[in-house]
């Protein structure tokens, strides 16, 4: 099957042959035909498996060859990262359409971002923070919207975003077509989806049945020291067949501290965390899709607009708070059919949040395996050489600075000739005689 068949456009088509997409993935499949009537759908599938698509393609072709100015689509998303992917992928489907699309997210300046909707922009991709902002400086109309997307519903509740939303929905026309995309279905979403949707038809990407032991990735669990950590990742990064990876970690300071380290290594690191720009934050992300840095040190936020099909391992620097953390983490790798490894550290004081972890999605290990930068079972799991060491160069030593036109120091003096010669001995001055004046007289 091919999007022709599904009732995709030809100019759409075209554009996604170009860009080497020729076959739909599962959820495309069921969604596109659907959503090209104008029915409302609730999409549920794993990370990875082309939500993008499945309603950007129905949502550009209702809009027509020329929609005209003013706003006519929203795509609701919750992170900055996942905002600009989004974007990316909206405007690849429409570089043969007039259609304009703007990405609308906090970290940038305001100015740029009313230009473009001041130009007409018809689809707008957008955070409901930065959304609500520009809607109260009268910069932002959705009175004309005819579609709205609500992409990664579940994480838009984590980060408390729902009350966001619901404001929103009161300034889109009733009349329009709704579609709701996210890996998982808690109850405030469900709840969301009733107040605002008429009749959704509820489409799964996966069988009912399919656990995550059962998806294309090798999930490997140890339970390992936190000092020998660093080792440990600098080995499994020299293993045979690893291509670009992403390391999980809890903190923003944690994140930091392990970008600094694999450079210091010399391994091509960079890291997306909440301390870092957001003009940083999008350098980083380029660098690392583009392969130029082939390490991403990432916390769970930053990492949803990771949307990248060569990630061959995800290694997880401190264990998940909780199931659903770990499908989004583990998700970044074995993308688009291709298969995945996805390593997670357990600390000693982590084991009973791993046994909740273990136990929801039924993956059989209840034991991480203690595991150390030495142990033979790190080599044999992840197919490391032999021999192999955590380090690609040694560490500089730090060499003392010199100031311009100062001789090197030297702790002996040298004579004319180019020989050593001893250090004069310094004289020494005579003590100087002092006398005190007591009740009784001078004394000396």
């Amino acid at each position: 099957m091919n999007f022709s068949d599904l009732g995709v456009s030809p100019d759409m088509v075209d554009a996604l042959t170009s860009a080497g997409i020729d076959s739909p993935f599962p959820i495309q499949e069921q969604t596109i035909p659907v959503a090209l009537t104008g029915q409302d759908i609730i999409g549920q599938a794993r990370t990875g498996t082309g939500k993008t698509l499945g309603f950007s393609l129905p949502l550009i072709q209702k809009l027509g060859d020329n929609p005209g100015p003013g706003v006519k689509a929203l795509v609701v998303v919750p992170t900055r990262e996942l905002c600009i992917q989004v974007a990316e992928d909206i405007e690849l489907a429409t570089s043969n359409r007039t259609t304009a699309v703007v990405a609308i997210y906090g970290g940038k300046a305001y100015e740029g971002q009313i230009a473009q909707l001041e130009a007409g922009a018809q689809i707008v991709v957008g955070t409901p923070g930065r959304l609500l902002d520009l809607m109260q400086q009268r910069n932002l109309s959705l009175a004309e919207v005819q579609v709205v997307v609500l992409d990664e519903a579940d994480k838009m509740l984590d980060l408390g975003f729902l009350p966001d939303v619901e404001r929103l929905f009161q300034k889109i026309p009733a009349t329009r077509q709704t579609m709701l995309f996210s890996a998982t279905m808690p109850g405030p979403v469900v709840t969301l989806a009733r107040r605002f949707m008429s009749k959704p038809l509820h489409i799964r990407a996966q069988d009912p049945d399919e656990t995550i032991t059962q998806a294309n990735i090798k999930h490997i669990v140890y339970r390992a020291h936190a000092l020998d950590k660093d080792e440990v990742i600098g080995r499994i990064l020299q293993a045979d067949g690893r291509g670009k990876t992403i390391i999980f970690t809890r903190t923003k300071r944690a994140a930091q501290r392990i970008t600094e380290e694999l450079s210091d290594r010399g391994f091509g690191a960079v890291s997306v965390h909440g301390d870092m720009s957001q003009d940083a934050r999008e350098r980083a992300m380029t660098q690392f899709k583009a392969g130029k840095r082939d390490v991403l040190i990432a916390t769970d936020v930053a990492a949803r607009g990771v949307d990248v099909d060569d990630v061959t391992h995800v290694i997880n620097h401190t264990v998940p708070d909780d199931d659903k953390t770990y499908l989004h983490r583990v998700g970044r790798t074995g993308r688009a059919g291709k298969t995945g490894i996805a390593v997670t550290f357990v600390d000693w004081d982590d084991l009973h949040k791993w046994a909740l972890i273990n136990r929801a999605l039924e993956m059989g290990i209840d034991e991480p395996q203690e595991t150390y930068s030495s142990s033979e079972h790190l080599f044999a799991d992840l197919s490391i050489p032999a021999g192999t060491k955590g380090r690609l160069k040694a560490t500089p030593i730090p060499q003392r600075e010199k100031k311009a036109g100062q001789p090197p120091r030297r702790d002996t003096p040298r004579s004319d000739s180019g020989e050593n010669k001893p250090a004069p001995q310094k004289k020494r001055r005579p003590r100087k005689r002092v006398t005190r004046h007591t009740e009784q007289g001078p004394r000396s």
